[in-house]
């Protein structure tokens, strides 16, 4: 099964779009389209929330770091402060995903 996305008009891809994309091409309601989309990234942020790493295999991971604390300074006083330890996500692009963007 394949879905193609000639029909979109702009540049970015939307939620929207995407549960559009499955109601014309797999056949879903547009209400279960939209649950479809909103459930599945529903799913993944929650999932990074609580510190879980995600694969979508031939997408990308999305992982989760934890930054710590460091030195800082106020730049508009020159004043020196702590930046408070966070976590951060970043994505990293599959193989598979870095060739077709190659390819194109």
């Amino acid at each position: 099964m394949e879905i193609s996305f000639d029909t979109i008009e702009t540049s970015t891809l939307t939620k929207a779009e995407l549960s559009e994309l499955l109601f014309e091409q797999l056949g879903l309601n547009k209400r279960e389209a939209k649950d479809f989309i909103d459930a599945f990234f529903d799913l993944i942020a929650s999932s990074v929330a609580e510190g879980q790493d995600v694969k979508i295999s031939g997408f990308g991971n999305f992982k989760v770091n934890t930054k710590k604390a460091r030195p800082g300074r106020n730049p508009r006083t020159g004043e020196p402060v702590v930046i408070e330890a966070r976590h951060t996500v970043t994505f990293q692009c599959s193989p598979k995903l870095k060739d077709a963007l190659m390819d194109s």
